[in-house]
């Protein structure tokens, strides 16, 4: 089995082959169809094809000129046994992920008087953005001001 699915590893590691295999999903179709939409010629086609036949990923026939190709599920249905038995791995590692992010979030979430505080008209930290001074120190001013007029 390892061997074969070395072979189906290495067939599905080419984008090319990977879609060719996505346009027999809708069905068997012929080689000429299949290299349509590829830039590279019909010998280069046959190559992938044979790459995905020796793989077991599709099977080919014969009618008078043409050839078909279809997809085969065998080999597929391997490649996801084997993957389906790391899942666990992955989704534990992945749900460690989440809840670091969730931690870390957490942390550096402003607190709901930082919200309000720098939602005043003063701006952050009681500082008027427009002068400079703190409120205190402009009514502080204002006061001293009056105390003279008198």
């Amino acid at each position: 089995m390892t061997d074969e699915l070395s072979a189906t590893f290495a067939a599905l590691a080419d984008p090319t082959r990977r879609a060719i295999l996505s346009r027999l999903l809708a069905g068997e179709c012929s080689v000429t169809d299949l290299a349509e939409p590829f830039d590279m010629t019909m010998p280069a086609v046959s190559k992938h094809l044979r790459v995905l036949e020796r793989a077991g990923l599709i099977a080919r026939r014969r009618e008078a000129q043409w050839r078909h190709c279809r997809i085969e599920a065998g080999p597929l249905k391997e490649v996801a046994d084997w993957t389906e038995r790391y899942r666990h791995i992955w989704e534990e590692r992945l749900d460690r992920l989440d809840r670091y992010l969730q931690q870390t979030k957490a942390q550096r979430a402003p607190s709901r008087a930082a919200i309000q505080q720098r939602n005043t008209p003063l701006g952050r930290r009681g500082r008027d953005p427009f002068c400079a001074g703190s409120s205190e120190e402009k009514e502080k001013k204002r006061h001293d001001r009056k105390q003279r007029k008198k």
